[in-house]
């Protein structure tokens, strides 16, 4: 028994070996753009003490810069995965990645316009909260994060269902989705060093840039499969092995029943 496991584990690895590993390339991107997409939204409540004291945020109006990340979220979660039907997986990522890291860098300039009045809304209790200032400067720029960031899973898991089969698909989401947990890691060791020794903008703009380098990679190297260059034939067939889905459009109205919905 033993001896007839090995030798189908050999044979298993000696195929996968023939068929290629670029795959892992593609999965390795959408693991660093997710390590990206934690380490930016986290800037802001590691910073948020400092913060207070200098633009004398109360905690309502930090309750309500907070939200409009949330908001955003949520709206954009409604968008993106028709964005990304529609631009490809490869445009639509680039693009959501370029608003939140726009959005991630304008943190810094979010004290510029003392006149800036920006109305939010919080949930409990309910009420309309009008933030002036700085205050309405980091508001704004948290919505924008939001719609950004909010591109990040939809686009990933896209990409996975373009690049794997169904049997490598589970392993290819836990990889790049344990990029969330590098990030929560990396963020606190780096962002308070940063802000001690350059100041809190910086935190913000070095933060941000970071997805630009990521965009570096991105863009020349992610095609599609059939289009790739670098992507073997065998590869490729492996990742057609599955037979055809079919797709049917569900419309919103037989969702909202759902409790999930």
């Amino acid at each position: 028994m033993e001896i007839a496991t090995a030798k189908k584990t050999s044979a298993t690895q000696i195929a996968t070996a023939r068929v290629g590993y670029f795959r892992w390339v593609v999965c390795a991107l959408l693991f660093f753009a997710a390590t990206i997409n934690y380490i930016d939204r986290q800037v802001l409540g590691l910073l948020k003490d400092p913060l207070q004291k200098q633009f004398a945020f109360s905690e309502r109006d930090y309750a309500a810069i907070v939200f409009s990340f949330q908001l955003a979220y949520a709206i954009g979660l409604l968008l993106a995965g028709r964005v990304m039907d529609k631009l490809g997986t490869r445009k639509g990522f680039a693009l959501a990645l370029i608003i939140w890291s726009v959005a991630a860098i304008a943190h810094a300039a979010a004290n510029l316009f003392p006149g800036l009045q920006v109305p939010t809304v919080l949930i409990n209790p309910p009420s309309v909260v009008l933030l002036t200032g700085a205050a309405a400067g980091f508001a704004l720029a948290r919505f924008a994060l939001g719609l950004g960031e909010a591109g990040n899973f939809p686009a990933a898991i896209k990409t996975v269902a373009e690049w794997f089969p169904k049997k490598e698909r589970a392993l290819a989401t836990g990889i790049f989705n344990s990029g969330t947990n590098v990030g929560a890691i990396i963020t606190p060791l780096v962002v308070p060093w940063i802000a001690l020794h350059w100041g809190w903008q910086w935190a913000f703009i070095a933060t941000g840039a970071i997805g630009f380098v990521w965009l570096l990679f991105w863009l020349p190297l992610y095609r599609s499969p059939e289009q790739h260059a670098r992507l073997s034939a065998a590869e490729l067939n492996y990742i057609r092995s599955d037979p055809p889905e079919p797709s049917t459009p569900i419309p919103w109205k037989k969702l909202f029943p759902h409790r999930q919905t």
